[in-house]
């Protein structure tokens, strides 16, 4: 006795084992996240060190070398790339895809605190070790303009307002604020007075760190009270540092007034953030590892619809970036081919067998084993994104093989004069291991793809996992589901429609057609040899000329410009290149939306000052009559010999995976005689 027999004796087991893999499949799909492409990053491991005022080649001899060498030793190491710039030193360090990430963040952790001994004493912080991940890529950018306040306030608005009410969204790992600028008191010191005092620099920096101090006062109790006393000993305002003593003799007191002036400023003048060529500051939200994008990003609009409620009258906003749109998308373009696909196999079934109770029966047999294929993704930590999905509507077309399979064979007993129960059990005994071998050997053909090594191998493991599990789950359904549905839904297959009886006679010549062609192709069967061999060397000639690439350019509607001048450029010199540079882009390509220009970007300390970008982004594609390849070209064209040192980038599918296709106009340096 077989499941296929248990299950005709007992049909209500057959059913509630189906029902058990939907349920379990459905309740897996409510854990699952949604993200466009599987996470397939490198581990990646990267080392920050701060060390405010020194220089390029300062950083490179005592902090980068030192970590270099540490860090070297490492097992598993693909590449070590460094960068040592004004104030910091970033080694970005990159293992193999076999690679533990947790493994090679504690290896990393491990060499660098015993690289610290050799490190500047007065560096700002010990070295910072992080890992890399896909999911630190922000989704969403919110940019903040205002015509009346400075990007310090704007910055303190953004962190002190805005900033709580986005990071309690569920599923945010991080808020990050890009363009910010945090205030800083700047000593501006007069040398001639310093000298006339006969002070140094070290006697102004003694006296900040005695007077600019602040310790707990304790407490005062009396008979019946007791009060908390408050030391005010910060100095806060412009005033306070002027007011500031310095020297105190008997007969004079030199005050920081007397020296020089204090000014409160950015922390960091060398820096700029421009959207559309007026400055801003930009809210950017980090998801969590294997979070639910559409999620989040659904909260955040109903969020944002109240936040814009409350904005300060001269404060401007608008959702920037929105990388949610393109999994919407992508997820929806999928569904809708899933929906195309189920509908294709109930009408093919319907010409066959001519009986819309038949045709209509994968309705029940295909949700069970794409439903149930959600749970083995849940099972494996993987997510809904575009190749799970597409998985899931290949498998439509194999998961119904097995059912059709079995439904045939039971039609053709019982058109044969078996009742309903009889022609069941004998016809899916017949083909019982039939449809075993076949599930298995379908299974099989996919599972090697889990062996793939490098990105794509990471990229289509999802894929093979889940199309595998589907078909097998689809075999369980056709040996225990199939035939129950075939007796209870059997109906009369001996009452023939008007479709069927139009039909028959084509498909009864149909089949003479083939008998003879089959019979006749038998008695040369040499010729076969010569169409196989024909076959195997079109596809050699067509492999070696068809070009490669991991994945089709996609119009993303973004463009990027980055910028490189000279070494030694000075910030301002890079900020009038790229504010020129945004104000062409305006007026020359009208489908903008909007162009996000920046100037010496900086993770560590301070950036390179002869470095920056532009990122345009453009309307969406129903929108505008060119695409966004021949907008590239024309800035391609635009830049060419005007703007030396701007290498242009448009971001396709390839951005998902920490690289770009890039088509570098010029990488020659600035011509001094043109200004740029």
């Amino acid at each position: 006795m077989n499941i296929s027999d248990i299950s005709l004796r007992r049909p209500v087991l057959a059913t509630v084992m189906s029902i058990l893999i939907v349920v379990f499949g459905a309740i897996g799909y409510r854990y699952l996240g949604i993200r466009e492409y599987p996470a397939i990053d490198p581990p990646t491991i990267s080392v920050r060190t701060s060390y405010t005022g020194a220089n390029a080649d300062v950083i490179e001899s005592q902090i980068t070398e030192p970590l270099e060498k540490a860090v070297n030793s490492i097992a598993g190491i693909r590449s070590v790339s460094s960068q040592s710039a004004l104030g910091g030193s970033t080694i970005t360090i990159e293992f193999e895809l076999s690679s533990d990430l947790e493994q090679a963040a504690n290896d990393v952790r491990d060499k660098v605190s015993q690289a610290v001994r050799n490190l500047p004493q007065d560096i700002d912080a010990p070295p910072v070790v992080s890992k890399a991940d896909a999911n630190s890529d922000p989704i969403m950018f919110i940019p903040l303009q205002s015509s009346t306040r400075s990007v310090m306030e704007l910055s303190d608005y953004a962190e002190n307002v805005l900033l709580e009410k986005l990071q309690t969204i569920p599923g945010v790992s991080e808020v990050r604020i890009f363009g910010e600028k945090r205030p800083a008191m700047r000593l501006w010191i007069d040398p001639a007075k310093l000298a006339a005092y006969n002070l140094t620099v070290q006697d102004i920096q003694n006296a900040l760190n005695r007077e600019n101090v602040e310790l707990p006062g304790g407490k005062l109790r009396g008979n019946t009270t007791e009060l908390t006393v408050k030391t005010f000993g910060r100095l806060q305002t412009e005033e306070d540092f002027s007011n500031m003593i310095v020297v105190q003799t008997e007969g004079q007191t030199i005050r920081f007034r007397d020296l020089g002036e204090a000014v409160l400023g950015p922390e960091n003048d060398e820096f700029s953030a421009r959207r559309n060529n007026v400055t801003n500051v930009s809210l950017a939200l980090i998801p969590q590892p294997g979070a639910n994008l559409i999620e989040i990003t659904d909260e955040f609009y109903r969020r944002y619809e109240q936040i814009k409620k409350e904005l300060p009258s001269d404060i401007a906003t608008e959702v920037g970036l929105d990388k949610s749109i393109f999994v919407r998308k992508a997820i929806t373009e999928v569904g809708e081919t899933l929906a195309i696909a189920i509908a294709l196999v109930v009408l093919i079934i319907y010409l066959f067998f001519r009986n819309w109770t038949i045709a209509l029966r994968p309705l029940i047999d295909i949700p069970v084993s794409l439903i149930g294929a959600f749970f083995i993704m849940y099972l494996f930590g993987f997510t809904i994104n575009v190749l799970t999905l597409l998985a899931i509507v290949l498998a439509t077309g194999l998961v119904v093989d097995d059912g059709i399979v079995v439904t045939e064979n039971i039609f053709k007993k019982m058109e044969s004069g078996m009742d309903k129960w009889t022609a069941a059990r004998e016809g899916t005994k017949e083909i019982f291991f039939a449809v075993i071998s076949t599930s298995i050997t379908l299974a099989v053909v996919f599972i090697p793809v889990i062996f793939l090594q490098g990105f794509t191998g990471r990229l289509f493991r999802e894929f093979g996992i889940v199309i595998a599990g589907a078909v097998l789950i689809s075999a369980f359904v056709s040996l225990t589901l199939t035939p129950v549905l075939n007796v209870k839904l059997g109906g009369n297959v001996h009452n023939y429609g008007w479709f069927y009886r139009i039909t028959e006679p084509f498909f009864t010549g149909m089949d003479r057609v083939y008998g003879q062609a089959l019979r006749s192709f038998m008695r040369f069967r040499w010729v076969s040899l010569l169409l196989l061999f024909g076959c195997f060397g079109l596809i050699w000639h067509f492999q070696r000329t068809l070009k490669t690439e991991l994945a089709p350019l996609e119009d993303r509607s973004s463009i990027r410009a980055p910028i490189t001048a000279p070494e030694g450029t000075d910030f301002d010199v890079t900020e009038d290149i790229i504010y020129r540079l945004t104000s062409q882009v305006m007026d020359s390509v009208p489908e903008y939306q909007m162009i996000f220009g920046i100037t010496a970007p900086n993770r560590i300390g301070a950036g390179s000052a002869n470095t920056g970008f532009i990122s345009v982004m453009l309307t969406e594609p129903e929108l505008r009559t060119r695409s966004q390849q021949q907008i590239y070209d024309q800035m391609v064209r635009m830049t060419k010999g005007v703007y030396r040192g701007v290498g242009i980038s448009q971001p396709g599918t390839d951005h998902l995976y920490k690289f770009w296709l890039r088509a570098v106009a010029s990488r020659a340096v600035c011509d001094p005689k043109s200004g740029f």
